[in-house]
């Protein structure tokens, strides 16, 4: 064999392609991908089925009321007599029941997820995976009178002139029930760093604490940072607990001892009342839930932003 055949042989190896597969197997992979496309195309046509619909109904709105009394009016009362659009009450209403929300599960699901994954021991990591899941699986009405009937009469001994119906009660207990998705998602942006960071600040002479809060969880901000943003999302767009222990009170205020009301409890509030469809005030609940959806869209366009650009730095 000449040697120059001997070169070649590699190179026409590596331009040989797989022989194309014939049969009953190419054709059962023609279905699955059918299958995957069509489920991924029901998801597509269920967001603009819900888009169409919020889209007929808030322009129906705004054909009668307009734009400018949701943004420059101060009060929400579309079911009185006197009827105002504002939409700042609900908007404030959710944005604070949301804050105590996050204070509550960020200190707790970061430190968890620290815990978990840098310092606790296989036994420990076994015990706090199933209880976090058990919370994350606990259904948001039982979180809804455990607000109610449990943690308000416990903080009424503590915060002065705090309402039967507040803002601060179906917050902390919102904070616990998004404690597990701020603590897996940030324990896997943890696991992602790579262990070479973590050898090289042991080799410069750093301890275990100082790696961690220097080194490890500065490398995994961009997943951290996206974990609380779905969290928030999440908060911004839960029902049940504010349904049942904030209140049915629209007022713009930032004091988290008085009823409020969010957006997810007046949609629950008209929808199961006795206004009749069509209407001024039916039509109000499809203002208020096209607001839900662009605040809930924005951020989590934010926070999948963010996981990208956590996992092109990784």
């Amino acid at each position: 064999m000449r040697a120059s055949d001997a070169m070649s042989m590699p190179a026409q190896r590596a331009e040989r392609k797989p022989l194309p597969i014939h049969g009953a197997l190419s054709r059962g992979e023609r279905v699955i991908e059918w299958l995957l496309a069509g489920c991924g195309m029901i998801t597509v046509l269920t967001t603009l089925g819900i888009l169409m619909v919020l889209a007929a109904e808030s322009i129906a709105f705004f054909r009668s009321v307009g734009v400018l009394p949701l943004i420059f009016d101060t009060q929400w009362t579309p079911l009185f007599a006197d009827k105002h659009f504002g939409l700042w009450p609900l908007i404030t209403g959710t944005a604070l029941t949301s804050a105590v929300a996050i204070s509550v599960a960020l200190p707790l699901g970061l430190m968890s997820a620290i815990f978990m994954s840098e310092l606790a021991t296989p036994r420990w990591r076994l015990v706090l995976k199933p209880a976090l899941e058990v919370l994350a699986g606990v259904p948001t009405i039982v979180y809804g009178y455990f607000a109610l009937i449990v943690v308000t009469p416990i903080l009424q001994m503590l915060v002065p002139d705090l309402g039967g119906f507040n803002a601060l009660s179906p917050g902390i207990v919102m904070g616990i029930m998004i404690t597990p998705m701020i603590a897996s998602l940030t324990e896997d942006a943890l696991y992602a760093v790579p262990k070479g960071l973590r050898e090289a600040s042991y080799a410069l002479g750093a301890a275990r604490v100082p790696t961690i809060w220097r080194v490890v969880v500065p490398a995994a901000m961009g997943g951290i940072a996206a974990s609380v943003i779905l969290a928030i999302s999440r908060a911004v767009g839960e029902t049940m607990i504010v349904a049942i222990a904030a209140g049915q009170e629209p007022r713009l205020t930032l004091d988290p001892r008085v009823p409020i009301e969010t957006m997810t409890a007046y949609i629950v509030q008209v929808s199961m009342g006795d206004i009749p469809a069509g209407t001024l005030e039916y039509r109000t609940i499809f203002v208020v839930g096209t607001a839900l959806f662009l605040m809930t869209l924005c951020m989590n366009v934010l926070s999948y932003r963010l996981a990208k650009r956590f996992r092109g730095a990784t």
